[in-house]
């Protein structure tokens, strides 16, 4: 029932736009990883020319394994670039480095909603892996209690995903206005890293969708329960 139930119906058009995002940034992604950036940086290279721009010159760059995984980590003031994007001289590279930069500057300039993003993160992560399981043994065992702290739980995970939209644009923001600050001059290369940051931006707009709908499942499966 809470696999296959009529509930499910609700995330089927969201999970076609995940599905479509996903397919998306990675298309794009692809397509500009084989065009040179006209700066001739690589993605290490220009995440320090922003870096230093900003004066801060404290935030070491490191590369990290896989691919698309690159990250900020505020704690430990350490950018993490993946192999292609560290080392690549390619648009995608260019403008996925200038990005992860964006939460950098966040950082430094104390940006809240990045703020409470950090802060919620330890309960956001536990919630979203036991919000479920939790939930089920509720359903299962008609236990009101249990269903209600998954669903808690899950609300704190769906805070998380919410939170993060506008953190992730406003360094898609930060990250095209330094790149057009004397790093990009060609609007045609602005533009595919717009391209690029966007394809990305709707991943994060599907994955808060998918967490909205999943709530809303839960909460219809909770009252069928009274």
């Amino acid at each position: 029932m809470f696999f296959y139930g009529y509930t499910f119906l609700l995330i089927i058009p969201v999970l076609i736009l995940a599905i479509y995002a996903q397919n998306k940034v990675k298309g794009v992604y692809k397509k500009y990883s084989k065009i040179a950036n006209s700066a001739g940086l690589s993605g290490a290279e220009t995440a320090q020319k922003i870096l230093n721009a900003n004066e801060l010159q404290d935030i070491q760059i490191e590369k990290i394994a896989g691919e698309l995984t690159d990250n900020y980590q505020p704690t430990k003031k350490t950018l993490f670039l993946s192999q292609n994007i560290f080392s690549g001289r390619s648009i995608s590279a260019l403008g996925i480095a200038a990005h992860e930069v964006g939460h950098a500057i966040q950082h430094a300039q104390g940006y809240v909603p990045l703020q409470i993003r950090n802060s919620i993160f330890p309960v956001a992560s536990f919630g979203s892996q036991l919000a479920f399981p939790m939930f089920l043994i509720g359903l299962l065992f008609r236990t009101g209690f249990l269903m209600d702290l998954g669903i808690i739980l899950f609300a704190a995970a769906l805070l998380f995903h919410i939170v993060t939209l506008p953190v992730e644009f406003n360094a898609s923001y930060l990250a095209l206005q330094q790149l057009s600050a004397g790093i990009i001059e060609s609007k045609q290369e602005l533009s595919a890293v717009k391209k690029i940051l966007n394809a990305a931006a709707l991943t994060y707009v599907a994955s808060t969708l998918m967490a909205l709908m999943q709530l809303i499942r839960l909460l219809i499966l909770r009252n069928a329960r009274d």
